[in-house]
Order: structure tokens, then C-alpha cells, then sequence
């Protein structure tokens, strides 16, 4: 038996432009791009590179261009993680695992390190595929605990629950991370939205604006961890504009989604250190008519346009950029928050 499983990259619309100061979020999973992982049985255990773990080049900045986008370590170590956490997890809660072997390998195509959540959309991929193969159900909440624990706590690469949330549950959904929720069940509150309320979307993204997510981030944890108030209010702020953005989504009132994502982003201007070509990105569309704001730490932007014509110019223009803009085809939810 031959088991593939997929996970899809995500786009965050509105809230904390990161996660870990009990704020709120809502965002929206699309299949684009996947994340597969293939796994079969075996005599051994083989875990299997895939071309992002590959060790010879065709050149001496073939291999620093390689290292640039994917690190030196590539996405075998992603699938070590999360066998280690999952079997982890099953020894903790007394899930008794049959003794057979396998082989596991992975492929990406979601665009690296532009705000797409490419490496958790692979361990969630790893995490289907072995509970499918142990016949291990787990609670989608904790699914995306042991994502989180598979990449931050394993790896140390800094990330929150909102991406792998959101690739566990996939369409839309409102996350709300406020500290007594999080102190008392250990995880956030996630209401599945309507994705068939949501406005025309894009998503545009540029390769070689590839960041990691701690670099963006830089050193906002410790300014908002000392209390700085520009920091400390800016959360709030993004946490009051997911209520809007809820209330208008389950109201009805999309034409008013686009300024609220307009208003993330102008939030993020005033405390984050942005790149111009970033910064330029988000310019262009909006010049366009469009509304854009990061899909994540930079490199990928999401918005709202009108019509046909508008998508039209917005991938005209920005393909003299560099980037590339696409209709994300959003991956239908579970409707179920906490299974």
C-alpha cells in the first residue's frame, strides 16, 4: 500500500503578522502549490532526500544559491522531527504501534521562504501520512501542537501555532490566541469560516525576496516581551482589526474586507524593518486599486480586487517586477473546530 498525503501552503489575511503574543488571526489555506509526502512499507526505515536535500551542484554559487533558499540542512530533517514527535506523542498517551518499517519521501512546489509556510505544510504532510499508516486518529487541535512542537521544539525554527492551524484545518478560519485561552486547554480557540464569503483574492509573491521568518520578525519578541507600548498596542490593534474582519465576513460586508488588510500592513510599516522591493510590492497593487498585505514574513502579498480587468493589470504590472500573481483556489475546511 502506497499512502500520499498533501497540505497546502496558507495565506494570512488579517491579525498578528506573527504568532506567540496571544493575539488574533484569520487565515486561509489554498491549493496552488502542495506539500506530498509518499510513504510504503518496507524492511527498514529509509527516509528518502528529495531535491531540496541534494549535495551536488554545478557550481560553487550553484551550492550558495542552493543554501540561500533551503539552509543547509533541507527538509529530511523536517520528516525526522515529526516522526520523532508523533512517535513521542503516541508513547505518551499509551498508542500502541504496530512494528512494521517504512520509506518516506517528500516534494514541495510552494514557493521557499516567502510567507507561505512551505516547511510546516511538509510536516503536516509527514504527520497525515503516519497516522495513516499506524492508524492513529488525533485530534486536529493537537495535530497542529505537534507541528508546532515538530518544528520549534525539535528544530528551534521560530513559528506559531496560526500556520500549522490553519494547514490542519485548511479553508478559513478565526483563530484567537489570547493568553487565558492558551493558558487553560494549551491551544487556541479556531471558529471555521465561510470561504465562499470571502472577496475576489489574489496572491502575488517573488522568489528571490525569500526570507526567513526570524529575520523579518528581528527583534520584536523582545520589544514586545519588555512592554514596549508601540509594540504592545500595535498587537492589540491587529486583534481588534480579526474582530472586524470576522464581524464583516459573517455579516456579509466583503467590499470592507480590502481596507482592513490595507490597514494590517500599514501597522506593520510603523514597527517592522521592511524591504523596499517588499514595501514596493505592496505599493503596486495598491496603486492598481487592489488592497495587499503580507501573506506572511514578506516576499508573498494577499489582497482584494473588483473584476476581471483589475487581475488583468495587477498581473500585467507586478510581472514587470519579478512577480508572479495567481488566483488561490482555497481548500474546502472541516466546518469542525475541535476535532
Amino acid at each position: 500500500m502506497i499512502i500520499r498525503t498533501k497540505a497546502y501552503p496558507r495565506a494570512g489575511l488579517v491579525g498578528n503578522p506573527s504568532d506567540g503574543y496571544f493575539g488574533k488571526t484569520i487565515s486561509v489555506a489554498f491549493s496552488n502549490f502542495h506539500a506530498e509526502v509518499v510513504l510504503y512499507e518496507t524492511p527498514e526505515l529509509e527516509i528518502l532526500p528529495s531535491e531540496k536535500d541534494r549535495s551536488c551542484f554545478n557550481s560553487i554559487a550553484a551550492l550558495v544559491k542552493d543554501v540561500r533558499l533551503h539552509g543547509y540542512y533541507g527538509g529530511v530533517r523536517l520528516l525526522k522531527a515529526t516522526v520523532k514527535r508523533f512517535y513521542d506523542y503516541c508513547q505518551e498517551n499509551q498508542i500502541e504501534l504496530h512494528s512494521k518499517n517504512f520509506t518516506i519521501r517528500y516534494s514541495s512546489d510552494i514557493p521557499h521562504g516567502v510567507g507561505l509556510a512551505g516547511s510546516s505544510a511538509i510536516i503536516t504532510a509527514c504527520l497525515r501520512a503516519l497516522m495513516a499508516f499506524y492508524g492513529v486518529s488525533i485530534p486536529k487541535y493537537i495535530q497542529a501542537n505537534l507541528v508546532l512542537a515538530a518544528e520549534a521544539g525539535e528544530l528551534r525554527i521560530p513559528a506559531g501555532l496560526q500556520d500549522r492551524v490553519i494547514q490542519v484545518y485548511e479553508g478559513l478560519v478565526y483563530m484567537n490566541f489570547a493568553k487565558e485561552i492558551m493558558e487553560k486547554q494549551g491551544y487556541g480557540s479556531y471558529e471555521p469560516l465561510d470561504p465562499g464569503r470571502l472577496p475576489r483574492l489574489y496572491v502575488a509573491y517573488r522568489d528571490d525576496l525569500s526570507e526567513p521568518t526570524e529575520v523579518f520578525h528581528n527583534n520584536i519578541r523582545q520589544r514586545f516581551e519588555q512592554g514596549e507600548p508601540k509594540v504592545v498596542n500595535a498587537m492589540r490593534y491587529w486583534a481588534d482589526l480579526t474582530d472586524k474582519a470576522r464581524r464583516c465576513l459573517c455579516d456579509g460586508h466583503v467590499d470592507k474586507l480590502g481596507s482592513l488588510l490595507n490597514a494590517g500592513f500599514d501597522k506593520r510599516r510603523q514597527i517592522y524593518q521592511i524591504s523596499s522591493e517588499n514595501i514596493r510590492m505592496v505599493d503596486t497593487a495598491r496603486s492598481l486599486g487592489a488592497s495587499a498585505t503580507f501573506t506572511g514574513s514578506g516576499g508573498a502579498i494577499v489582497g482584494a480586487y473588483e473584476n476581471e480587468r483589475m487581475f488583468v493589470e495587477l498581473r500585467r504590472t507586478l510581472r514587470k517586477l519579478n512577480v508572479a500573481v495567481i488566483k488561490p483556489k482555497i481548500v474546502p475546511g472541516t466546518g469542525n473546530a475541535k476535532t
